[in-house]
This record gives C-alpha cells, structure tokens and sequence, in this order.
C-alpha cells in the first residue's frame, strides 16, 4: 500500500505526523512505501530570516497568544518523544526544502531527508529556506553537499514542485498532515497511532475486497 504524507517542513503537527505514522508502521505487517508530498502553509517569500515567535505574534494577534500554541504543541510533541523548541526557530519559505525532499526522494534518502528538516527547523533553529544551509543539512544525512547545492542553484524540479503544489490543492489538502492511503482515502491531521493503524486495516481490507470481485 502506498501512503502519501502531504505535509511542509515547518508545521508542527506534521512533525508529530510523521512520528505517529512511524510508530504505527512499527506495528503494521503490511507493505507499505511512504511517499512526501510537498504542501506550503505560506507560500510567500520569506526577505530575511526572522524568529516565528515574533512573525506568529503578529499573525495571531499578539506574542501571548502566540506562546500559548506554542506551548500547546511543544507538550503533544513531547508526549511523542519529540523536542520542538520555538524560540529558536526562525521563518522560512520551503519551496528549496520541498526540492531537496524530491532530490533525496530519488537518492532512496526521503525518510532521512524529512527527518533532518524538521529537527534543523525545531531544534536547531536552521533557516530551512537557505540553500547552503539545506545543503549543509543534506551532507549530514550522507548525500552529496555540493552536488545539492548545484541543484538547489539550478531549476531542476522547480516546475514538478510547483505542478505538485497546485495538485494537493485540486485534490482539496487544505490542511497538514495529509495521508492519503491507496490513493484514494484520506486521513487528516496529526491522528494517534492507533488511529492510523485501524486506518490501515480498514483500507487493506476494502482493498482486498474489491481486488476479489
């Protein structure tokens, strides 16, 4: 079965996402090759690097507010084993990200590749839309750092991502994480384990019942 994960670098929830997609797939005897797909929450350029705490602030009505969902997914995230620490993270735009992830993608290093952004953005306060940064980040996962950052400086797949952004969007992603299973059932959101493990059954089994008939 394949499992699409529609999700950007910078969102939270897909982090916790993909941990909890991890951990089902942990227990699930099933054949399954997970696939990124790329999805923008904010499309608009990004000029310079600025903390999120002090963009979020403005996009949500002020820094307490801000802080409040902040600490929110901080504490869903630890309850998944995972560190997310705001206060280091910095703004980006991630369609370089999104490139890399097809770049890696084609190296057999996507799980890898994903994992090292959101760590860089939630932890280490990476600026995520910087291409030596992104490079940097790939070589630590052992793909080629200069050949990465050649291909970050060409076009190549700037058209496939932006073809692939527009799909999610006729496909109606209007939220992150989105898994799509089998290509055609979707679960929205950061869903419990178990949630996606009956997920994953109940399509294996539709699945099989209609491959019989």
């Amino acid at each position: 079965m394949e499992i699409e994960i529609y999700a950007d670098v910078v969102c939270p929830w897909c982090y916790i996402g993909k941990r909890r997609l991890e951990e089902a797939l942990a227990s699930y005897d099933g054949d399954v090759t997970v696939r990124y797909r790329p999805f923008q929450l904010d499309p608009s350029p990004v000029a310079e690097p600025r903390p999120l705490v002090e963009a979020m602030a403005a996009k949500f009505g002020g820094p307490e507010r801000a802080r409040q969902m902040f600490a929110h997914v901080t504490q869903v995230a630890a309850g998944d084993g995972l560190r997310l620490d705001f206060d280091r993270a910095v703004i980006a735009n991630t369609f370089d990200a999104h490139r890399l992830v097809s770049y890696a993608t084609d190296h057999g290093r996507a799980a890898d590749m994903v994992e090292a952004l959101y760590q860089a953005h939630f932890t280490q306060g990476v600026d995520v839309g910087s291409r030596e940064a992104l490079a940097t980040l790939a070589g630590g996962i052992g793909l080629d750092a200069a050949d990465v950052r050649r291909f970050l400086d060409s076009d190549e797949r700037t058209a496939d991502i932006a073809a692939e952004l527009a799909a999610a969007r006729e496909l109606g992603v209007t939220s992150v994480p989105t898994f799509v299973l089998a290509g055609k059932y979707a679960v929205t959101g950061a869903q419990e384990a178990q949630t996606l493990l009956a997920a994953l059954a109940e399509v294996e089994q539709r699945e099989s019942g209609a491959h019989s008939h």
